[in-house]
């Protein structure tokens, strides 16, 4: 026998003829004092589709955002995760077609990765036989491995404000409700920053004091966005990781130095460089949109910004499978 039937042997074969869409949320995580614990879901969507074929070929369509950069072969991080969660699940598949409409901003803050990993291994979970199929804690669990923490998968999967922890190798996540009235705005600028850049800066460890202020805040802003808005400036202030990473992002830090100083909950989304704002009602969320256009026209002239207004997505990662 040789090493492909050996490697085969007890792996089911996926079924051709079937088709897959997964649309999933972008997702800020953090939120000031939440370090790798919070997450929110955002009204900003991409969308992955999966057929799989009679025949081996592989076919991958990409548009939209990193369209001119990404791979479309094996290498892709939508293909490495759809074939970690067919091996979990004990199948193969033959071919596939793949296409990718991408809408979220890459290397911004705002999830990207996690997006792609949700979404395809929501797809390959949904394209083996439904007695095989598992649920979103089985998800949770495979993309955390993959992404290394749940705080943007999370919320990716299962909608709203996600608050997730680790024990040991195990991850878990829980979701509240976040007040009607809270309206994120992102300025989205046209530089990147990786994410292992952004943690390559971090100290090893913090005080005892520094850890006990940031617990509060925490506590403190997940009451704010869930039954007390008013108290979003004082809930997102945080003392872990921001003033570490502002040397990297050094127009993302001004433009939230002066949101805070002005009243608004301003913090770096993800690893940054997008600023994520908790405004308090669309009044405020439109004083956010003109203050940001105003400052950053005046004192950061070096980087440009795209100025959304979103809302907090409550579905998560929504799945629909076609049969042939």
């Amino acid at each position: 026998m040789d090493t492909t039937s050996q490697a085969t042997v007890g792996v089911q074969l996926i079924e051709a003829g079937q088709r897959v869409t997964v649309r999933v949320p972008a997702t800020t995580a953090n939120l000031g004092p939440g370090y790798d614990s919070l997450g929110l879901a955002l009204a900003l969507y991409d969308t992955l589709t999966v057929e799989s074929l009679e025949s081996a070929e592989l076919l991958f369509d990409l548009t939209g955002e990193g369209a001119e950069t990404l791979p479309r072969d094996a290498s892709h991080l939508v293909i490495r995760a759809m074939e970690a969660a067919f091996e979990r699940l004990g199948f193969r598949h033959g071919g596939l077609k793949v296409t990718a409409e991408n809408v979220v901003p890459h290397g911004r803050g705002l999830g990207s990765s996690a997006s792609a990993v949700v979404a395809a291994i929501s797809a390959a979970n949904a394209l083996v036989p439904e007695a095989s199929r598992r649920g979103k804690d089985w998800i949770l669990q495979l993309t955390s491995e993959l992404e290394g923490h749940p705080d943007n998968v999370a919320p990716a999967i299962f909608g709203g404000l996600a608050l997730s922890w680790q024990d040991s190798d195990q991850y878990s996540s829980t979701s509240a409700t976040v007040s009607g009235t809270v309206v994120p705005v992102v300025a989205v600028p046209d530089f990147e920053l990786s994410t292992e850049t952004a943690r390559a800066l971090l100290p090893a460890s913090v005080g005892h004091h520094a850890a006990a202020m940031n617990a509060g805040r925490a506590a403190l802003l997940i009451h704010a966005l869930t039954t007390k808005p008013e108290f979003l400036l004082a809930g997102t202030e945080d003392y872990l990781h921001q003033s570490y990473r502002a040397e990297a992002m050094r127009p993302s830090a001004a433009l939230i130095a002066a949101l805070r100083a002005a009243g608004h909950a301003a913090v770096v989304s993800g690893a940054g460089p997008t600023v994520l704002v908790l405004a308090d009602g669309e009044a405020e969320a439109a004083a956010v949109v003109a203050f940001i256009e105003e400052f950053a026209a005046a004192n950061t002239p070096d980087a440009r910004w795209r100025v959304l207004k979103l809302a907090v997505d409550v579905e998560g990662a929504k799945v629909e499978l076609h049969r042939r």
